[in-house]
């Protein structure tokens, strides 16, 4: 039986109009910058697809529009998280690895700019090439354009998911906003505060130390951060995931910083503050970060490496999948060249190769600039060609089998950085410039994968829909380069307050691509500690933890991070306990999920962008001549209080899911959303 989309093909219901796509860009700046602040904090992004469909649905309802515009403004909208998971896991690499010594340049702009369009381009033109195999192939279910496709249809009924969204995305930034004000102190340090013990610890034995040390040290217990954003992401990983993310928070925190502090400890009082010195008390914080800056971390980086080659190991079969089908779905797309069908037209093939050359082109003269050399620029562009196609076409398999939010880009792009890497090694290029080749290698192949995946799962939901390619890919290429241009300032917000690769803003995938560049290429990284965390990786895989990137990832993320992901973690769990007790049929928890899953993005989404403001705040007063901070209403605020908001908004995310399950005689509600 042949495919029957929602909407017929011969219609003359509107898709490509002004107002779809102002609402489309709009959404893919927002949901992009949100998306932005969140990787770079946590280490993780969300599928935008969700979000959009809500928002372009409920906003186009009010105009009366039409549910292919609402498809339309949708694929528009969730591109942006695409280019903004590319340019997090990658553009911070620049700066943590020393080749950028400043992001608030315009060359800066220049070059990020470049390399995230050039990446989005490739992968919407390598998706055109493969589109019509791939999204009707019966092996890929696309479990996530399914769920989407479904919540555009939902609202041709009447939806009630645009209320839920936006009240949770108001509420996300109410809770960030009152730390912003000193309502509640926010994490570390305020929880639990354990014995005078701080110096005497490291100085075990050492009589007269002891005797002076009583006064003043002493060791504390980070509490989980008040942060909306976190508790969100726990939520929609679930407690198994944000368990494993949290005990690498334990390992780092709990296990490896106490025993470095034990044997270290001495050493670094001698080297820092002189022989027999005593620490002030307010000084063993920084102490202990440091530690596990420059001895934890790179452990760390070990972890996330093996981490990442365990994952693709583990998706052997569906990346063998992908490479076949991948080459049989380019003989098939060029053999069809006479396709009337409005549900099957493509951007005309002559205008997609035409613009592969000519990107082609372009990255050769961008490598130049980062190479400081024909030759290895050459062999950049090559690379990023072949890797790009390669992993565009991985990347829409397993999309189409797992879907968009479990698709291992990080993974993906570390194969492509540490192949440029040897390459770049073997043609002689060294140093800085052929660190920032690299770097400019993987930045273009992340973008293009995680592009390449957001959009398949997009035209698949059209293809379901009824909606026109042809336009959709039009309207993402749009989109594309207003994501680029834009996607720049919040990072360099986020940056120039918080500073890429600190505690604040951690940014995990860009860390390991910095330290594995400068490693391979520049010989610079700290090799034995980055093997024993390989060891330890493998060690996971023995012990058979599913996923020890996500360990690893933890490892490298503040203690107060982690704790609060687990801590949504928690929160599902005794959502799904309080479900399992009501007894609620099939169609009551999918109803229940669906709200939860809402209410936990628009907890993100909110966080997001209040942080940003955030950030902007503090740069323009309090690192200028204009110091004006934010008024704060207690200058010692209790962390009680934010204990209470974390009990808020864990009653938020189970009680109003669970009321609006529903009654058990209604109709079965759309696929859940995750």
């Amino acid at each position: 039986m042949s495919h029957q989309p929602f909407v017929p093909e011969k219609t003359d219901m509107k898709e490509f109009t002004l107002r779809a796509l102002l609402i489309g860009l709009v959404m893919t700046v927002v949901l992009g910058a949100a998306n932005a602040y969140l990787g770079l904090r946590a280490g993780m992004t969300i599928a935008a697809t969700y979000p959009a469909a809500v928002i372009g649905m409920a906003v186009l309802r009010l105009m009366k529009g039409s549910i292919l515009e609402e498809n339309f403004a949708r694929t528009v909208g969730s591109i942006g998280e695409s280019v903004a998971a590319g340019a997090i896991f990658t553009i911070p690499a620049f700066l943590i690895a020393g080749v950028w010594l400043k992001f608030d340049t315009f060359d800066a702009y220049i070059k990020t700019t470049a390399l995230l369009f050039v990446g989005g381009l490739l992968g919407i033109l390598f998706v055109t090439f493969l589109r019509r195999v791939m999204v009707t192939d019966p092996e890929l279910g696309f479990p996530e354009s399914v769920a989407a496709a479904e919540i555009h249809k939902a609202g041709q009924h009447g939806s009630s998911s645009a209320k839920h969204l936006f009240r949770a995305m108001g509420a996300g930034s109410f809770f960030y906003a009152l730390d912003m004000f000193g309502i509640y102190a926010s994490s570390k340090d305020f929880l639990f505060k354990i014995g005078k013990i701080g110096q005497s610890f490291v100085r075990l034995g050492t009589e007269e130390a002891s005797t002076k040390v009583t006064a003043g040290g002493m060791v504390s217990v980070s509490g989980p951060g008040i942060f909306p954003a976190y508790l969100g992401v726990g939520y929609i990983i679930g407690p198994r995931l944000a368990s494993l993310n949290f005990a690498g928070g334990l390992l780092a925190w709990g296990l490896f910083a106490p025993v470095l502090m034990f044997f270290l400890g001495p050493q670094l009082i001698d080297m820092i503050y002189g022989a027999g010195a005593v620490v002030p008390a307010e000084d063993w914080g920084g102490l202990v970060t440091n530690v596990w800056k420059f001895i934890i971390r790179p452990i760390a980086v070990g972890g996330m490496l093996v981490g990442a080659g365990y994952t693709l190991f583990k998706m052997r079969k569906n990346l063998s999948a992908g490479v076949k089908r991948s080459f049989s779905d380019v003989k098939k797309a060029t053999g069809q060249t006479h396709v009337v069908s409005r549900l099957e037209k493509d951007l005309n093939i002559k205008i997609v190769l035409g613009g592969l050359a000519l990107t082609f082109i372009c990255m050769i003269l961008v490598y130049r600039v980062f190479a400081g050399a024909f030759f290895p620029a050459l062999i950049a562009a090559v690379v990023m060609g072949v890797a790009g196609f390669f992993f565009a076409a991985v990347s829409g398999n397993l999309v189409g089998t797992i879907g968009s939010s479990n698709n291992p880009i990080s993974g993906l792009t570390l194969s492509t950085l540490i192949i440029a890497a040897l390459l770049m090694v073997v043609v002689g290029a060294a140093g800085a410039s052929g660190v920032a080749a690299v770097l400019g290698v993987a930045a273009v192949v992340c973008v293009s994968s995680a592009v390449a995946g957001e959009m398949l799962q997009d035209l698949k939901v059209g293809h379901i829909l009824g909606g026109t390619p042809w336009k959709m890919e039009v309207g993402n290429v749009i989109g594309i380069f207003l994501a680029a241009a834009v996607m720049y300032f919040p990072m360099m917000l986020l940056h120039g307050a918080y500073t890429f690769g600190s505690r604040e803003l951690a940014a995990p995938q860009a860390g390991l691509m910095a330290a594995l560049a400068k490693g391979i290429v520049g010989g610079e990284m700290a090799w034995p500690l980055v093997i024993a965390g390989m060891l330890m990786g493998f060690a996971m895989i023995l012990l058979q933890v599913k996923s020890p990137m996500l360990v690893s990832v933890g490892m490298y993320l503040p203690l107060e991070t982690t704790f609060a992901i687990f801590v949504g973690g928690m929160i599902k769990g005794l959502a799904d306990k309080a479900v399992a007790k009501r007894r609620l049929n099939p169609a009551q928890k999918a109803r229940a999920e669906n709200v939860g899953i809402l209410i936990a993005a628009g907890l993100i989404a909110g966080e997001g962008l209040t942080g940003l403001f955030k950030a902007l705040w503090k740069i323009l007063f309090l690192q200028n001549a204009i110091k004006f901070d934010v008024p704060r209403l207690f200058s010692a605020p209790s962390y009680w209080l934010g204990l209470l908001a974390i009990a808020a908004m864990a009653w938020y995310l189970i009680y109003v899911p669970i009321r609006n399950a529903g009654k058990a005689d209604e109709p079965p509600p759309p696929s859940a959303v995750m």
